[in-house]
């Protein structure tokens, strides 16, 4: 991309209503725009971040064997009824009459539609396990929706539904779901840890959080130090196979949010040096609820034996938005964002330092073409702003490389490429340059 021609509206000033980092940076750099108290356009380049992350979850789940399907965002009042939630869920629920004056709501979260849908095409054992998982849009009215899209009201999620003959076979379930969970958001660039968690509003009683350690986490978190050392389950995980040592491996350690905390345990269990007490920002959680929603809704199947059982349930959710400002808070410094590689809107900004020299203009030309020849994101700052506004505005943005051509450098035969994160600036000839950023995306 070009940015004279790209559609990237930054702001100088700190919005006023930003009370948190990624709430501020996310304005400022021109990934989404408030329409409204917790609702936002999603501009081209915070678009791209949510595609990202969007590829990631499909691939991961994909591979752990859910498949994708797409249910509507407005649902029936009577479904809810059946489920015996309707009442129940509270005053976040958005609710809705028709012309017809049928009663709807918009989808906070869809258990009881999913349940529906299994039940009017599933009878067998045989089709058993299934997991079912979407990317949809949903709404849930907050009473004072703030910190951006870190709770907002309108908000892209990622929700699994899995359904099994029994409780053992929900637990597999369970367990394949919080292994792709790990894997997910490694792969997103951060670390996300999972704490034993009140189920809520979906039932059951097993459930886990995936929490993201950052200051102004709305949840205070307790654990113990290893939960940051264990290693990832790595690509050669086999889905189909026993995962339990995974995780009770993950689980073996002290981990809670403030809801579940037990301090004695705490205590008793881990030691002084290595107990941590920071806040966190929930980016996934985990259920199995076995068969709250298949029971009142009849949702059953024959079983070997010829008898009708009903179906053992989990949901498994991942806050797709949310995740973006999880990882502006848990990658950013006092000039900008800090992408992760993997969902950086470009993973290279070439800031060209003067468009209107020829020798200048070339280079970047040349820079720009093989870049884009070899798969990288790459954005093209070819504006007339002064060298201190584009290096401002591209530390804003964030992108992970940034190569820096001008003139003097040319001169020299070379150009500057510099790593966000840490700073390091290193001088390379343009074809260093191009083979240390293939090099690094091959790795």
């Amino acid at each position: 991309m070009r940015l004279s021609r790209y559609f990237l509206p930054a702001l100088k000033e700190n919005p006023a209503e930003a009370q948190i980092a990624s709430h501020r940076l996310m304005l400022r750099a021109g990934l989404i725009r408030q329409e409204a108290a917790g609702i936002y356009t999603w501009l081209p380049a915070g678009l791209r971040v949510l595609r990202k992350i969007e590829a990631v979850v499909r691939d991961e789940l994909d591979r752990a064997g859910a498949l994708e399907l797409l249910m509507p965002t407005l649902q029936l009042a009577d479904l809810w009824r059946e489920s015996g939630r309707y009442e129940a869920y509270g005053p976040e629920m958005l609710r809705i009459r028709d012309r017809h004056e049928r009663e709807l709501l918009y989808g906070p979260t869809n258990e009881d539609m999913i349940t529906a849908i299994f039940r009017a095409h599933v009878k067998s054992y045989r089709a058993l396990p299934m997991n079912l998982y979407q990317l949809q849009w949903k709404f849930r009215d907050e009473q004072r929706p703030r910190f951006g899209v870190l709770r907002g009201r309108e908000f892209l999620m990622k929700d699994a539904y899995s359904f099994d003959l029994d409780e053992a076979g929900a637990r597999r379930s369970y367990r394949r779901m919080f292994v792709a969970y790990l894997r997910i958001f490694a792969r997103l660039g951060i670390r996300a840890i999972p704490m034993r968690a009140e189920t809520g509003p979906i039932g059951g009683d097993l459930s886990h959080e995936f929490l993201v350690l950052a200051p102004s986490g709305e949840s205070a978190v307790y654990c113990d130090r290893g939960m940051l050392e264990l290693p990832i389950p790595g690509d050669d995980i086999d889905y189909d196979g026993d995962l339990e040592p995974i995780v009770r491996q993950w689980s073996s350690l002290y981990a809670a949010t403030e809801d579940v905390h037990d301090i004695e345990r705490f205590e008793r269990d881990v030691p002084a040096e290595r107990r941590v007490q920071a806040r966190g920002i929930e980016v996934g959680q985990v259920f199995y609820f076995g068969t709250k929603y298949s029971q009142p809704m009849k949702a059953a199947v024959t079983g070997a034996d010829g008898a009708e059982r009903a179906i053992h349930g989990g949901s498994y959710g991942i806050g797709v938005s949310r995740l973006v400002g999880a990882i502006v808070e848990a990658g950013c410094d006092e000039a900008g964002i800090v992408w992760p590689e993997p969902v950086a809107p470009f993973r290279v900004g070439l800031i060209d330092l003067d468009p209107a020299d020829a020798t200048v203009s070339a280079a970047c030309e040349y820079l720009y073409a093989q870049l884009q020849a070899r798969g990288v994101d790459v954005l093209l700052d070819d504006t007339g702003e002064r060298a201190g506004v584009k290096f401002a505005h591209m530390d804003l943005l964030g992108p992970p490389w940034q190569i820096v051509v001008g003139r003097r450098g040319l001169e020299r035969g070379v150009v500057e490429l510099k790593r966000r994160a840490t700073g390091e600036r290193t001088e390379l000839t343009q074809e260093d340059a191009l083979a240390r950023l293939s090099m690094r995306r091959n790795e």
